[in-house]
């Protein structure tokens, strides 16, 4: 009852996929000094396109990340406020209400 049952394994037998690296193209310029292999570009070259906009837009993600930490950090902080005024507020009752009880009980 409690035994796993395992589903059967499939007949497909899935061989990986083996990945070569390849050689980078050579410039080769004639005879002379070696051929110097071709510098390939960065997989972030493309992503990434320097201009004012992208700058512009880099900026002004990098002031709404900040921003959004720090509403987050005040709401934190509120939290802790609220919580502390109403912990200091109900010590005050606690105190008045042991005193009064115990006012009540040196009278008899």
């Amino acid at each position: 009852m409690f035994k796993p049952k395992y589903p059967r394994p499939d007949t497909y037998v899935h061989t990986p996929a083996t990945i070569s690296p390849t050689s980078a193209p050579v410039e080769y310029s004639g005879p002379g000094p070696a051929p110097v292999p071709a510098k390939s570009p960065s997989a972030f070259a493309s992503l990434v396109q320097h201009s004012p906009g992208t700058a512009f837009a880099l900026a002004v993600g990098g002031v709404a990340g900040v921003l959004a930490l720090a509403s987050v950090a005040v709401s934190l902080l509120l939290a802790v406020a609220v919580t502390a005024v109403a912990l200091s507020i109900s010590a005050v009752v606690m105190l008045f209400l042991v005193r009064a009880l115990r006012q009540e009980f040196t009278r008899r």
